[in-house]
């Protein structure tokens, strides 16, 4: 499992131009979902991106927490977190995990999150959606569940 995260001001995701999620400050999340993940990986990957230390405390230095600034979680499934671009020129999604694998984790990962009484948005599983964020910082982080 992969999530890249992003620290924001804001953020939100529209489909056909109907806003269907929208945070404040916190983390957009996009998560790619591997063929081999478990709940396991859900698990792991969630605890870790609640409790990163990415947040400014009152001397600017990374030392707080999602959960120590009360942020919100805007999450996306992106499958394409999982392309392969080594060889030729079109990427590879042979790692990405198909539709009735992914979702059901997808939905476990947003679960996990709400668990820890934060604030959720999410996208639309499967579909093409614009995302607005206004990174603030800018951090940008990659976490993932396997090597």
């Amino acid at each position: 499992m992969r999530a890249l995260i992003q620290r924001v001001a804001k953020g939100s995701v529209s489909i056909d131009g109907n806003t269907v999620g929208e945070i404040a400050q916190g983390l957009v999340l996009m998560l790619g979902i591997k063929k081999d993940d478990t709940i396991e990986d859900v698990k792991f990957v969630a605890n870790k991106c609640v409790n990163l230390r990415i947040f400014n405390d009152t001397q600017g230095n990374l030392n707080k927490s999602l959960l120590e600034i009360g942020g919100e979680m805007l999450i996306i499934s992106q499958f394409t977190l999982y392309g392969d671009s080594r060889k030729g020129r079109r990427p590879g999604f042979s790692d990405a995990a198909p539709p009735e694998i992914a979702e059901p984790l997808y939905e476990k990962f947003i679960e996990e999150i709400k668990l820890n009484s934060v604030r959720v948005a999410t996208g639309k599983f499967g579909a093409m959606m614009q995302v607005f964020i206004q990174n603030d910082g800018p951090v940008t982080l990659i976490v993932e569940s396997k090597n």
